[in-house]
């Protein structure tokens, strides 16, 4: 087998150099620095930023302490009342020319995530690509939402008191976190957003400069969220927060939330599940088991079970491992014949994660899962002599028992589990196991069937032969249960939820007092 090698172009050094040479005023002298009252400061106690990819440093971040965070916050409200009173077309201007500015390095951003997330080349294109695609759209878009309430009626909409602060996962950073905050800035408010810790560091910090090039109010800031979360939740002057992440962390920023009467929208993970029921297209769900693997299942729109009809069993099975043993993971840009390599994922997040992702299986083998397949590190593509030690390939469990966590919780990396069942009532009971989910799935050869059991399935989403996934665009994105708090997103949804309509309006979102869904 021909050695692999990294491609000049994509090796870190020269990644790296160029992100710096686009964004000259934004770094400090080992890493990225802080973006307050639209300057770029090296404040900050530095922290080295290590690469899942292989283990090396990247250099360090500069994380700063609460008192300049609730410094840079006060500034961003003072920014925000200035921004609130710029015309609509201006506004859409500079957002346009800092989507065009990302353009032009479309392909570095994309290796930055390679590098500082372990995302492959596509998915690494595609996450930037959504983010500008996306954001093009709600320009074109953003001035009939700013002059409709929620339930449709022409209403002038204005910006929040506020400014928006962001709080989001590592594993998106363009198509969600720098996409919510560009449409955040259209509808007139300014932007306040933490730097994931886990990794981003530097592709956020090259979006973040662009956009301050063009005269929009953001402000981006490194620091570790327990110590941060005053000023970036609590703070007086925040107008709302939009937070990304699992439900232990968000359950801590909903108790810290509770008291303030702040616009919220806290997206939080669920078990999304995939029911098989009287089904026969086992071709179609081949294609759809394969896209399920993408970024080793690191998405919160990633399905991790299925809930299968015992009859069916040997013929899922038949379909399912082929798929699975035919999985490409590895170091994700190397190859051997200099081009940039399609695999269907790389690294986890951390070589930490991937030793709790063991755990997790080993605890489900003690408590008596089935084993059905496990991929070890001897089928990945990787570089001679590199640490692999984020690296974790697919493992399939039947029956995972009750006792263990994977049962349960949603494992957040390549980790299947099968569950089998005799009647739809039980197959609904199995995929509501975790009291809400972001999306889910059911493969049936009657769709009317399919549409019936759907409605009992407690899912924002719900795919009939088909995955659902986050969307795009017009598409509204939310969650039921315990995976969504506060109002929905995605389409109008997304400027509703940060600009006030008329008096008493009802966004639609879960919130203390009710619940109200769109039609999805």
């Amino acid at each position: 087998m021909t050695e692999l090698t990294v491609p000049e172009h994509a090796r870190w050094a020269a990644v790296r150099d160029r992100a710096r040479a686009a964004a000259p005023e934004a770094f400090a002298d080992d890493g990225p620095a802080n973006l307050i009252d639209g300057e770029w400061r090296a404040v900050g106690t530095a922290a080295a930023q290590t690469t899942p990819v292989d283990g090396t440093t990247l250099g360090t971040m500069l994380k700063v302490d609460p008192g300049t965070a609730q410094d840079a916050v006060r500034r961003s409200a003072r920014a925000h009342r200035e921004w609130g009173s710029v015309d609509l077309d201006e506004r859409r201007r500079r957002v346009s020319a800092a989507v065009d500015g990302m353009e032009a390095v479309r392909d570095d951003l994309a290796l930055l995530l390679a590098w500082e997330i372990g995302k492959p080349w596509k998915a690494a294109c595609a996450d930037v690509d959504r983010c500008l695609s996306g954001v093009r759209w709600y320009v074109e878009q953003v001035e009939g939402m700013l002059s409709r309430d929620v339930d449709g009626r022409t209403a002038d909409r204005v910006p929040l008191e506020g400014p928006v602060s962001n709080i989001a996962s590592w594993n998106y950073p363009m198509s969600v976190l720098v996409h919510a905050e560009l449409v955040q800035l259209l509808a007139g408010n300014a932007v306040v957003a933490k730097t994931p810790t886990q990794g981003g560091a530097v592709c956020l910090t090259v979006a973040h400069a662009i956009m301050a090039r063009e005269g929009l109010p953001v402000t981006l800031l490194s620091g570790d969220g327990s110590s941060l979360s005053d000023a970036l939740i609590r703070s007086p002057e925040i107008g709302a927060l939009a937070f990304v992440g699992g439900r232990s962390n968000g359950g801590k920023v909903a108790a810290q939330l509770a008291d303030t009467g702040k616009r919220h929208m806290l997206e939080q993970e669920g078990l999304n599940t995939f029911g098989i029921w009287e089904f026969s297209d086992w071709e179609t769900l081949a294609g759809l088991l394969k896209k399920g693997f993408e970024y080793a299942k690191q998405r919160c729109t990633a399905y991790p079970r299925f809930v299968v009809q015992r009859e069916l069993v040997d013929a899922f099975l038949a379909t399912y491992l082929p798929v699975v043993q035919g999985i490409r993971f590895g170091h994700p840009l190397a190859s051997s014949d200099g081009e940039l390599p399609g695999l269907d994922f790389g690294p986890l997040i951390s070589a930490a994660k991937a030793k709790e992702l063991d755990d997790s299986v080993n605890e489900a083998l003690r408590h008596g899962a089935i084993p059905l397949y496990r991929g070890g590190l001897s089928s990945g593509e990787f570089l001679p002599d590199q640490d692999t030690s984020a690296y974790h390939g697919p493992v399939t469990l039947l029956a995972p028992p009750g006792a263990s966590r994977l049962m349960h919780e949603e494992p957040f990396g390549p980790i299947d589990s099968i569950t089998v069942v005799d009647t739809e009532a039980e197959m609904l009971a199995q995929m509501n196991a975790s009291n809400g989910a972001l999306v889910a799935s059911i493969a049936c050869d009657d769709t009317d069937a399919a549409a019936r059991m759907a409605e009992q399935v407690q899912a924002f989403k719900v795919g009939i032969n088909a995955l659902r996934s986050r969307g795009d665009k017009d598409e509204p994105f939310g969650g039921r249960g315990a995976s969504w708090k506060g109002a929905f997103v995605g389409g109008e949804l997304l400027v509703h939820a940060v600009t006030v309509g008329p008096e008493g309006e009802s966004l639609y979102g879960n919130f203390p007092g009710y619940n109200r869904y769109p039609e999805v």
